[in-house]
């Protein structure tokens, strides 16, 4: 890349990391739904016009480093090695990220954002929809190497399950934040749910919740 290619893109990426704050700051400030484009254009000190070639919709100012995740957690279990199975891809990815979580400053984020959610279907309907579009990503991928048949419902139920885990584990996290439960203990708290759910999906749902 020359000098001048490596200087543009550095520009890009400045003016989109300045909408991206403007727009936490806005939300974090008023709620979601309260938030126009136009008030995080004035705020970032670009066109409207700017912001929505970086950021299609608005939910997107929200939601694009939960996409970013998402990707990245598919992609790693594309990228698996020989010999590891698709859930201990997952699960080494997901225990992997939940370092972060002993941060104290990562613990405020997630409460912000938390908050924003609860109070914006909006938000609510795209985080389902994201959910949604990466399970699917997930089963394709799943069906792709496993050579099924159009239609199979093994893929999809293996891409359900380990998808569901990671929005459990996200509900939760969310929930303890807010509880005031934040830094090491957090972290430790989601580790251990992590490795309990994971170990469920391991032994299977055959002796389940046999009623007795």
């Amino acid at each position: 890349m020359s000098a001048e290619q490596g200087l543009r893109e550095r520009k890009k990426e400045q003016t989109r990391q300045a909408i991206s704050e403007a727009a936490r700051r806005l939300f974090a400030e008023r709620g979601f739904d309260a938030v126009t484009i136009a008030d995080v254009a004035r705020a970032a000190d670009v066109s409207e016009g700017t912001v929505f070639n970086y950021f299609p919709a608005k939910e997107d100012l929200f939601y694009s480093e939960m996409e970013t995740f998402e990707a990245t957690l598919v992609e790693a279990v594309r990228r698996r090695a020989p010999g590891e199975s698709v859930l201990a891809a997952f699960r080494r990815f997901v225990l992997e990220g939940s370092r972060r979580l002993a941060d104290e400053e990562v613990a405020d984020v997630i409460a912000t954002a938390g908050r924003i959610v609860k109070a914006s279907p909006a938000l609510q309907a795209r985080e389902r929809q994201i959910v949604s579009d990466y399970t699917h990503s997930l089963a394709a991928l799943l069906a792709q190497e496993a050579g099924a048949r159009a239609g199979a419902v093994e893929p999809w139920v293996v891409a359900n399950a380990l998808m569901g885990v990671q929005r459990a584990l996200v509900e939760h996290v969310r929930a303890r934040v807010l509880s005031s439960i934040r830094g090491p203990k957090l972290a430790a708290d989601l580790r251990s749910q992590a490795r309990r759910a994971f170990a469920r999906l391991e032994r299977g749902l055959g002796d389940y919740g046999v009623k007795r």
